[in-house]
Order: structure tokens, then sequence, then C-alpha cells
């Protein structure tokens, strides 16, 4: 096989967000030499069969190879058949869905001021010292992106740049014996009961926020603020003025991660994002419909899921992919929980459902993401996939359902897409320190976003609410910010676009039967009930 189709198999492989491994390519030219006069073809109907099975890694070795050869082999016919398409050309085959125990984790270093790619395994039961650097690497991001923020850049020659004066940070530890006002970063803690404290890499100050004229969002304990004020003489720091980091345009986050892989999926040339921007124009037609709390043992919520999938599978082009976010029962899967085969029958019953409606069974993907009272080991974000004991049944009826990790990312073509379920609303204010700022919007959903989205992080709570594992905090970070973020929650039905990020609530589908349609090319959200 010649060196120019050994680079365009790894190309676009590349392109479908893949790396091979020597093996796997020897496997994929193998293959594509029995098809001389239409090596183009076999190869993009390798890869678009290559999407519907499911994978451990985006990195291949031979075994899945192997098995897609196998089952294209059997069916020689097909192949000719096929039709040819080219890169993403496919609805399937645009989309890329991973899970959080594959994200890639990146650190920023403040002293070459880049990011670095770890690698190797991370243990789940982090030692101490990784949830020491939780915090660290939380407050390098946001300091890292601050610094490049005209208003709070060090003055050039003693020039103020921004319309305020100097709002240069200094760091806590230079505020003793310091007079007149000054900016701060830091996060916020309670090291002693009742009293509030700024932290930062140097130091700790306690802070009085009585006063403090605050910004858009919900300020608890864990989130990273910048303050103005000035030390009083007993030492607290009075602060006048409090608000979150500002938040940095995505195509200058995305300088810092220059030619690296920040999301997961792969990383694309220039050329190649060019190539799919130009195909996602053609995609207008392409549809997810998303729907949470999604309970399998309530009859009423089964009769209205079997009315949505029989209205898709009437229409002209079904979607190109169905979320279902849990709950998957009426009833907290825990430990006083002793019923699971009777959740593993209710899948299958799902999966019988699913596989009545033969165009969606064929053309459709479906994504089961787990709910914060499902099945699994803990309640720790981030959450493992559902067990494979309890979806195998459907697995079988349905080869396109995929089982993914809370929280989780699809990839579709360029646009980059966040999924968690979790009640983060209720969480959120509960946990407050102050009420929230009505001077721009008096809405909580608004106010979550401005949080998560300022904050750069999925759930900013105390771990003491929201256990997250230490080693695994990155899987919630939102560092370049996505493009949509869909946060699965029991309250209302909700939809937000802010500072061009999509924000959205499918809301409570067992509760109310509301869901979302997406279309993710023109992240036009339409709010749906049934």
């Amino acid at each position: 096989m010649s060196k120019a189709m050994r680079n365009k198999v790894q190309k676009k492989f590349k392109m479908r967000g893949y790396t091979l491994k020597i093996d796997a390519l020897t496997e994929i030219l193998g293959f594509l030499s029995r098809f001389p006069e239409a090596e183009d073809e076999a190869l993009d109907l390798l890869l678009d069969e290559l999407h519907h099975i499911s994978l451990k890694s985006s990195i291949l070795d031979k075994e899945p190879v192997l098995k897609v050869v196998s089952l294209l082999l059997e069916a020689e016919a097909a192949v000719e058949e096929s039709p040819t398409s080219s890169g993403y050309g496919s609805a399937g085959s645009a989309l890329r869905i991973i899970d959080a125990f594959d994200f890639p984790k990146f650190r920023y270093d403040p002293i070459k001021k880049l990011f670095h790619k770890l690698t190797g395994n991370l243990p789940i039961h982090g030692d101490a010292s990784a949830k020491v650097i939780l915090y660290r690497d939380r407050f390098l991001l946001l300091s890292q992106s601050l610094s490049r923020d005209p208003h709070f850049s060090r003055p050039v020659f003693g020039n103020d740049i921004s319309d305020y004066g100097s709002c240069q940070i200094s760091p806590i530890q230079s505020l003793v014996g310091q007079t007149g006002k000054k900016w701060v970063m830091g996060l916020i803690s309670q090291l002693e009961d009742g009293h509030f404290y700024l932290e930062d890499l140097t130091a700790a100050v306690e802070v009085d926020l009585s006063n403090a004229r605050i910004t858009t969002g919900f300020f608890a304990e864990n989130t990273i603020v910048v303050a103005e004020g000035e030390m009083l003489l007993d030492g607290i720091f009075q602060v006048k003025t409090c608000g979150f980091p500002p938040l940095e345009e995505r195509e200058k986050s995305m300088a810092m991660f220059s030619g690296i892989d920040s999301f997961g999926g792969g990383s694309l040339t220039k050329e190649e994002t060019i190539r799919l921007e130009e195909l996602e124009k053609g995609a207008v037609n392409d549809m997810f419909v998303i729907l949470s709390d999604v309970w399998l043992d309530n009859e009423e919520t089964m009769g209205k899921l079997e009315t949505i999938l029989g209205g898709y599978e009437n229409e002209t082009v079904v979607p190109s992919l169905f979320v279902f976010m849990g709950n998957f029962c009426s009833h907290p899967c825990n430990l006083s929980f002793n019923s699971y085969s009777s959740i593993r029958s209710l899948f299958g019953k799902l999966g019988r459902m699913i596989a009545v409606h033969q165009r969606l069974k064929e053309h459709s993907r479906f994504l089961f993401i787990p709910g914060p009272d499902d099945i699994g080991p803990s309640n720790v974000l981030p959450r493992c996939s559902l067990p494979k004991y309890i979806t195998e049944e459907l697995q079988n009826l349905i080869p396109n359902a995929v089982f993914l990790s809370n929280p989780c990312r699809i990839k579709f073509y360029t646009q980059e897409i966040v999924f968690l379920r979790q009640d983060m609303l209720y969480r959120m204010r509960r946990s407050c320190l102050m009420p929230p700022s009505s001077e721009e919007t008096s809405d909580p959903f608004e106010h979550l976003v401005a949080t998560i989205t300022h904050q750069s992080h999925l759930c900013p709570l105390p771990l003491s609410i929201q256990p997250i594992i230490w080693n695994f905090d990155h899987c919630l970070h939102l560092y370049p910010t996505p493009h949509t973020i869909v946060l699965g929650d029991r309250s209302e039905q909700k939809a937000f676009k802010y500072t061009g990020v999509t924000c959205f609530n499918p809301g409570s589908f067992s509760n109310d039967f509301t869901f979302v349609a997406y279309r993710p090319c023109s992240q036009e959200v339409e709010l749906s009930a049934v």
C-alpha cells in the first residue's frame, strides 16, 4: 500500500477524532487492498460503521477495527451499494461523543505561561495533595485569563489603561500594612465558623462582605471572585465591590491551546476545521432531542415518550441524536434499593419501544447519561456510566445506544456541547452567601449560567455539598468556553444565551413532560412539551 494512501487513512481518521496505532493501521490498509478501484469508498464506509460501536478510547488499536472489518467483509455487497461520503459527511459520522474519564487533562504553568498536557493514568482515590492541586488548578485557570484582561493588566509606564484607573490585582500577602483601595482575587472560604476569608496562592485574609456591591451570579463558598476594597485597622478587608473574574472570549482562550485538543475527540488542523465549518453549514436538518428525568417505572412518562418517538418517526428527517438523562427511576437507587433486576427489565422495555420505530433505530443515536439518584458507586462527580448489567438488554436491541458518564461532551462538526445532569439550581441557591443582585436579572437560571461560565466550572460548590473526585475535577472545567451547555435540572424548563454561549435546561420530563429540540448548527433551542 502506497505512502500516500497510508497518509490519507491517518488524516481521515484524525478528522473523525481517532488516533491509530500501528496494528490498527495495518489492518485498515489490508482491508482497503481488497478494493483497489474503490479505496476511498471503502475507507468512508469503514469510518461510518466504526462510529456505531462503543469505543473505550479515541486511540484505536486492532480490536475495534478488526470487529468492523469482519462485519463489512461479511456484507461485501452492502459496501458496493453504499453511497460515498467524505470526512464528516454524514450526520452519524459528524458526531463524536466523549466520556468524562477520557477528557484530556491540562495544567497551567505560571512560570512558562503555558498549558501542558498530563499523561498517564490518574488514580480514582487521590492523596491529600490532590485536593490542594484541585483548588490550585482552578485558581490558576482563572488568574491566567484575568492577566490578559485589559482592565486588570499591569499599567505600562505608569499609565492607567482602563476607565476605572488601575485595577491591578494585588497578592493577598501584600495587603498587610497597606492603605487605600486595592483589587484582590481569591477563593471564598470559611476557615472559621461565621468568618469568611479570601484565599489566593500567597495567603488568606478575613473579609467583610456585608456592604459589598455584587454582580450577577451566586456567590457561594468555593467560588473565585475579584474584589475591590481596603484593609481596616483590625486586619479585615472591607469589600466594596465583588464580582466574578471576567469571561474570556472563546477565540482568545483557544489561542492558548493552539494545535492542542483541549476538549477531547481529537485535534484538527486549520484546513480540517475550515472544511468542517463548510460541511456544518449544510447540516441544518440535524437535530438533538434532549429529555431529563425519564422515569422508566412511570406508566404516564413511558406513554408520553412513546408519543414523542412516534412523532419523530414520521418526520421527513429523523433526529440525529436522542439524549436521555436520569434519573431513570422515580425512587432513588441508594443502599436501600434492592430491585436492580426490575431496572434492567425496564431498560429492556425501553429498548423494545425504540426498536418498533425502525427509522429511529437505524438512523438515530441514543445517548444515556445517569442522574444524581441513579445506580452507581456513589454520588460524586464525575459519575461513571450506568452498569452493563442494567443496560445490556437495551444495548442488544439498539446497537446505536451509548451509555456515558455524567458529565459528558459531544463534538458535532466544530460545535462543542457539554452535558451535566445535576440539580444545580437548588443547590446553588441553598449555598448562596448573600441574595443575588437583581440589577441585571432576577431570573435564578440566568444567575446560575453566569456563575458556572465565569467560574469556568460546572459545579463550583463546596465539596461537602457536592463531592468531586479530586483527580478528575478537570472533567468539570469549562475552559475554553464551549458553544453549548446543557444543564439537566429538576427545575422548570429554561433557555438563556449568555455572552455567545447557549445554555438551557430541558426541564423534568416526568414531572411536566417538557423537553428540548436543539439544532446544534444554528444553536436554535426549541422548548417543547407533550
